[in-house]
């Protein structure tokens, strides 16, 4: 390796004067660099040192009210990322208790931060949520006790504007332990009892705000929610199905999603003729995980027959691959064979070409993939090529010819709707078409590859920038 590559060991030989010297000069005009090092000297005179900075950084980050446009965002995100990584990793070794109260100081610049910066590309969440994950680590260290945290973390949820602090019971169930998490659990009820405060805005912003809601009090709504997220997460650390299962309504348990989430839970401790109960008490409308958890409950409950029947009716409604592989795995050697075949032709007259492909692809079973795609070209207009395109590529060497009438289906529809953005993608398949050309003996009732490309320019032919791309 070069001596001149820019690595650690190279710029090492340089000596300690030189870098000083290369660093003062860099950082010269640039405040991100200068602050960078004086965080690492502060941590060279200890954590003290450097949680003071940091804390001081903090507080001039939350007194900013300035709108951070898109070219000092990522300014903004490098300054957070490197804040956080102070706390939790220069300062959490030697000082967890200090480096937990600033981390929670962290986590509560969130909101403000928010309301000064587009965070369309979620980047500035991504940061906030990595540091509220170091809470799990730092926290069993910080030597907090659990009443006290208990109180702070409700305090946290009750102000929790952009969910800045969702997850933090579940981070800190392990610290709050059984004492913090009944004393949590006791806040959260005692506030439930509480009339709902209407927030102090414009009365036109109440109104909308109510007009929005189910039940026209969106304050009691958005208390409501509150209660109920944090009660079950409560529930799921100290594993209390029951708890969990008591803050839905009739209504919600009703639901296929919210049955379904409850039949899982049940059927991890062994409860199969109460999840069945649940599920069956609803309406699913082909909801998959409804229908995976009902199968599930079937099998437990030795109803297999019931569960295969589901399982028949399930694929003959969505050509879910997985759900006909657990289906022939319960049916004696020899019929799973007739029964892979009625499947199969169910398959290729199904309504949904597109669903039929991706079973075929999927399973795999490419003879009967090439068989639908030239029996039923015309229902291939219009399709995304994401879906084409995989398929193209796992048949073209043993079927060219189901490959070419996929590509041409890419093509067609690019210039039809004139997409330019997919001319270069429709000009590769116009070569792959040219490149498959010469493995097939005969296109049956379509058209030959010269004659489609002849065709294909008389139609159109005034589409000059995309033309341009093909050789």
């Amino acid at each position: 390796m070069s001596k001149k590559t820019l690595n650690e060991a190279n710029l090492a030989a340089l000596g300690a004067e030189r870098l000083a010297a290369l660093l003062i000069e860099v950082s010269t005009g640039s405040a991100e660099i200068k602050r960078r090092l004086r965080l690492e000297l502060s941590h060279n005179l200890g954590p003290d040192e450097l949680a003071h900075d940091v804390r001081m950084r903090l507080a001039s980050i939350r007194r900013s009210t300035s709108r951070v446009g898109w070219r000092k965002r990522k300014a903004l995100i490098k300054d957070l990322t490197t804040q956080s990584d102070m706390i939790t990793g220069k300062i959490a070794p030697d000082a967890p208790a200090q480096a937990f109260d600033l981390l929670w100081q962290f986590i509560e610049l969130a909101p403000s931060v928010y309301e000064r910066v587009d965070d369309s590309r979620g980047e500035v969440g991504d940061a906030f949520r990595a540091a509220l994950a170091h809470f799990a680590d730092i926290a069993p260290r910080a030597l907090v006790g659990p009443i006290d945290l208990a109180e702070r973390t409700w305090d946290a949820l009750c102000d929790n504007i952009y969910g800045e602090f969702d997850g933090i019971i579940t981070l800190l169930a392990p610290t709050l332990g059984d004492v913090g998490l009944e004393r949590l659990k006791q806040l959260v009820q005692s506030y439930a009892q509480t009339p709902a405060e209407r927030p102090q805005d414009h009365a036109a912003l109440q109104f909308l705000r109510d007009l929005r809601s189910s039940s026209g009090d969106f304050a009691s709504e958005q208390k409501a929610r509150l209660v109920k997220a944090s009660l079950q997460e409560i529930a799921s650390v100290q594993r209390d199905t029951d708890g969990f299962i008591a803050q839905y309504s009739n209504a919600e348990m009703k639901r296929p999603a919210v049955a379904a989430q409850i039949a899982d839970l049940l059927l991890s401790e062994a409860r199969a003729a109460e999840a069945f109960d649940v599920l069956t008490g609803t309406h699913p409308e082909g909801d998959p995980r409804w229908d995976s958890a009902y199968i599930r409950c079937l099998l437990a409950l030795d109803r297999v027959s019931e569960a295969q029947d589901h399982r028949c009716a399930c694929f003959c409604e969505t050509l879910d691959s997985q759900i006909l592989r657990d289906y022939l795995k319960l049916i004696p050697d020899f019929e799973d064979i007739e029964a892979e075949d009625q499947a199969k032709a169910h398959a290729l007259a199904f309504d949904d070409v597109t669903a039929s492909l991706q079973f075929f692809i999927s399973w795999p079973d490419l003879s009967s993939a090439a068989q639908l795609i030239e029996s039923r070209p015309q229902e291939l207009d219009g399709k995304p090529s994401e879906l084409l395109l995989p398929a193209a590529d796992a048949l073209r060497s043993r079927y060219p010819l189901a490959a070419v009438l996929l590509w041409r289906a890419i093509i067609d529809r690019a210039l039809w709707e004139g997409q330019s953005s997919r001319y270069a993608q429709a000009a590769d398949c116009i070569m792959d078409c040219a490149a498959a050309d010469a493995d097939i003996s005969d296109y049956g009732r379509f058209a030959s590859h010269d004659a489609y490309l002849e065709n294909l320019r008389n139609q159109y032919k005034h589409k000059a920038s995309f033309w341009a791309r093909v050789p």
